[in-house]
């Protein structure tokens, strides 16, 4: 009994360790790029030892691949709880659900994921991780959209107009990289939801 007490302090601690190192990993990358965030630069930030983040993530790709999956994750569960506030079906559903995807590509995420991507197009041990993981996240983001939009896939060009608010969520992430895009980004949102609304009730 008192071993299985002291144990789960110490799992706890476990459990809080990875979560910082996971979380560091990302404001890293967002921040400093692939070539500036080192491991030993991401356990310093999470307030850890080198030898304690390597003994959670052996190596530097187990550990950036993990921290986007983690945050992603994170982040859907967090979108899914906004939609408890959405407008009820109709238009202003559709506009909102929009916002809500977009807002998962302009921000630290992204810009982190981004940084990812690049260095994966080099870096072939590191591609196929993230090929992987981009494929899994997509998946649960077009499930999330599906869900959120009420989209009967089984209609024509359904599928394909719910996979392309996707699409054009990731391109106005990228435009958001540089400069501040958010009133041309609203513009956008709005036309694409009336859009999305014109295949979706046909």
């Amino acid at each position: 009994m008192t071993t299985q007490a002291a144990r789960t302090p110490q799992q706890d601690r476990s459990r809080a360790t990875r979560r910082r190192l996971l979380e560091a990993a990302v404001e890293c990358l967002a921040e400093l790029g692939w070539n500036g965030s080192t491991v030993a630069v991401v356990a310093e930030r999470a307030g850890v030892t080198r030898g304690a983040a390597q003994h959670h993530f052996p190596t530097r790709e187990d550990l950036f691949t993990a921290a986007v999956e983690y945050v992603t994750d994170e982040r859907l569960a967090a979108v899914r709880a906004d939609t408890e506030r959405l407008p009820p079906p109709g238009e202003s559903r559709t506009e909102a659900v929009v916002e809500l995807i977009v807002r998962l590509y302009t921000g630290p995420l992204f810009r982190a994921a981004l940084h990812l991507w690049v260095a994966a197009a080099t870096e072939q041990a590191l591609r196929e991780r993230i090929v992987a993981l981009e494929n899994h996240l997509g998946r649960e983001a077009h499930r999330a959209a599906v869900e959120f939009l009420g989209a009967d896939e089984s209609h024509p060009g359904a599928r394909e107009t719910v996979q392309a608010t996707l699409d054009l969520a990731r391109g106005l992430g990228l435009a958001n990289l540089l400069t501040d895009d958010g009133p041309r980004r609203a513009g956008v949102v709005r036309q694409w939801a009336r859009t999305l609304d014109a295949v979706l009730i046909t």
